[in-house]
C-alpha cells in the first residue's frame, strides 16, 4: 500500500495518505465494545437521552441527574443513535465528525500562514491522543473542536479579519456546552501569555479592546450559552452549585474530593501533565525541540505565530500542572497547537517521514482493536456476557451493574441488592450477573447453571 501511495505527485501522496487514516479511524468505530467506564457511562446516558426524551438535562441514571458536565457531547451521541439506531458506531460517530471539524479549522488557518494543510492535517490526525479521541465517546473532542475555533478566529481577528472574533467566541460556546467554563480558563492562558509575550504588558489590552468586539462577543456567547444553564437549575435545582463551585473548584484543588457524585478522583502527582502530554503526543512530540530550533532566529528570538502556537499548546499544560485530578485526554485542547507549532516549522517543506510514520500509527490502531478484542474487552465491557443470554429471560445483576451492562441491555438489566429482592425474581427463570468475589454471598447460587464465564464475573442461568 505505501509503495503504491508513493507512484503518486507529493500533492496526491499526502491527500492519500490523509483519507486513509480518517478512513481507518472511521471503520474502526463499529469494531469494539464501549467500554467501562468513559465511553460506556456517556454511550448509555445518550442512550437514555433518546429513550427519555428528556433532552435538557443528561441523566446517570433513570431518574438521576447528569450534573458533571454540560450536554453536548450527550447531544451528539443522542443524535447519532437518532440516525443510526443503538450501536457503538452511533455513539461514537459524531465525535468523529468533530475531530474532521478540528481538522479542517486548523487546515484552513494553516493556509492562512502559508503551511500545508494537508500536512498539518495528517500530523494531527495521528498524533496518539487525537487519532484515539477522534471517535471516542467522551467531552474532549468537543471541547477541543470549541478550543481550536476560539483561537483561530481570536488571531485572525487580531489580524484584522473582525467577523472572525465572533467566530471566537461561537468556538466559547461550543467549550462552554461541552465542558464548561473550563474553555475560557484554557483559552486566556494561551492568549494572556501571548499578549504580554509579543507585546509587552500595557500595550496588548489597549489593542484587545480595540481588535475584538469584546462586549459584542460576549453578549454572543452569554446569548447562545446562559439560557442551556438557567433551564438546566431551573429543572434541577442545585446544580449550578454542583458543577461551577464542586467540578471546577473543588475538583481542582482537592485530588480526593469526597463530593464527587459519579465516581472517584484521580489522584496524580502535580506536574504528572506534562509526561501525559509527551506519551499522549507521541510521535510528534518526538518532533519539538527540533521544531523549536528550526524557528528560533538568532537576534530576534521566535515570531509572532511561533509564540501563538506554544502558548495554544502549553494553556492545558500549565492549567493542570498543580492538578492531581487529571487524565491524559485533558491536554487535547493544546495538540492543534503543537500540530501548527510543527507545520510551521517546516513549513515549505517536507515533514520528515510524515507519511510513513502516519500510516503505522492506522496500522497500530487496528493492531490494539484486535488485541482488545482477543483480551481485555471482555473483562472492561459486558457486551459479550450479555449476548450470551436467550433474550426471551430476564437479566438481573447482582449488588452492582455497570454503564456497559445497562447500554447493552437497553437498560433492562436489573438490580438485585437483596435476598428479598433475590426471591422475588425467582418466581420465573432468570439470568444472574454474579461477581466472583460476591458469589459466596448466598448458597442459593449452587443451584444456579454456569451458562457464561469471565476472569472476574459469572453469567448464571437460575430458577430452572
Amino acid at each position: 500500500m505505501i509503495d503504491r501511495l508513493k507512484s503518486l505527485s507529493p500533492a496526491e501522496y499526502s491527500l492519500g495518505v490523509l483519507i486513509a487514516v480518517l478512513s481507518v479511524r472511521l471503520v474502526s468505530l463499529a469494531l469494539y465494545p464501549l467500554m467501562d467506564t468513559t465511553e460506556a457511562r456517556y454511550g448509555e446516558m445518550a442512550r437514555l437521552m433518546v429513550e427519555t426524551g428528556n433532552w435538557l438535562t443528561p441523566l446517570f441514571d433513570y431518574g438521576v441527574p447528569f450534573w458533571g458536565k454540560p450536554p453536548l457531547h450527550t447531544w451528539m451521541s443522542a443524535a447519532g443513535i437518532e440516525l443510526f439506531g443503538i450501536s457503538e458506531f452511533a455513539v461514537r460517530f459524531p465525535h468523529w465528525l468533530a475531530a474532521v471539524g478540528v481538522l479542517a479549522l486548523a487546515g484552513y488557518f494553516a493556509k492562512q500562514l502559508r503551511m500545508s494543510a494537508v500536512q498539518l492535517a495528517i500530523l494531527l490526525a495521528t498524533t496518539s491522543v487525537f487519532y484515539v479521541s477522534a471517535g471516542a465517546v467522551m467531552t474532549d473532542m468537543a471541547l477541543t473542536l470549541g478550543m481550536t475555533l476560539a483561537m483561530v478566529g481570536f488571531y485572525l481577528c487580531w489580524m484584522g479579519r473582525g467577523v472572525w472574533g465572533y467566530a471566537g467566541f461561537v468556538g466559547l460556546t461550543i467549550g462552554l456546552l461541552a465542558k464548561g467554563p473550563v474553555v475560557l480558563v484554557l483559552m486566556g492562558l494561551a492568549v494572556g501569555p501571548w499578549l504580554l509575550w509579543q507585546y509587552g504588558p500595557v500595550k496588548p489590552w489597549k489593542l484587545l479592546c480595540h481588535r475584538v468586539p469584546l462586549l459584542s462577543g460576549v453578549a454572543l456567547m452569554l446569548l447562545l450559552s446562559l439560557p442551556w444553564y438557567l433551564m438546566a437549575e431551573q429543572a434541577t435545582p442545585g446544580f449550578l452549585q454542583y458543577f461551577i463551585v464542586g467540578e471546577h473548584w473543588l475538583r481542582f484543588v482537592d485530588s480526593g474530593w469526597q463530593g464527587d457524585l459519579y465516581g472517584s478522583a484521580h489522584d496524580e502527582v502535580r506536574g504528572t501533565i506534562w509526561l501525559f502530554f509527551a506519551v499522549s503526543a507521541l510521535p510528534w512530540s518526538l518532533f519539538i525541540p527540533r521544531a523549536l530550533w528550526r524557528l528560533w532566529q538568532p537576534g530576534s528570538g521566535f515570531d509572532k505565530p511561533t509564540k501563538f502556537f506554544i502558548c495554544w499548546m502549553l494553556s492545558p499544560l500549565i492549567l493542570f500542572t498543580f492538578a492531581g485530578n487529571i487524565l491524559p485526554a485533558y491536554v487535547l485542547p493544546g495538540i492543534p497547537g503543537m500540530g501548527l507549532l510543527l507545520a510551521y516549522a517546516w513549513r515549505g517543506e517536507r515533514i520528515p517521514k510524515l507519511e510513513p510514520i502516519a500510516l503505522t500509527v492506522s496500522v497500530l490502531i487496528l493492531v490494539a482493536v484486535v488485541v482488545i478484542n482477543l483480551g481485555p474487552v471482555r473483562e472492561k465491557s459486558d457486551k459479550w456476557l450479555l449476548a450470551q443470554r436467550a433474550p426471551a429471560l430476564a437479566t438481573y445483576y447482582w449488588k452492582d451493574n455497570r454503564f456497559s451492562s445497562r447500554f447493552y441491555s437497553l437498560g433492562k438489566a436489573g438490580l438485585l441488592e437483596s435476598e428479598e429482592e433475590l426471591n422475588k425474581a425467582a418466581a420465573a427463570p432468570f439470568y444472574l450477573v454474579v461477581r466472583d468475589k460476591n458469589r459466596d454471598d448466598l448458597k442459593r447460587f449452587s443451584e444456579c447453571i454456569d451458562t457464561a464465564k469471565t476472569d472476574e464475573k459469572s453469567l448464571l442461568l437460575c430458577g430452572r
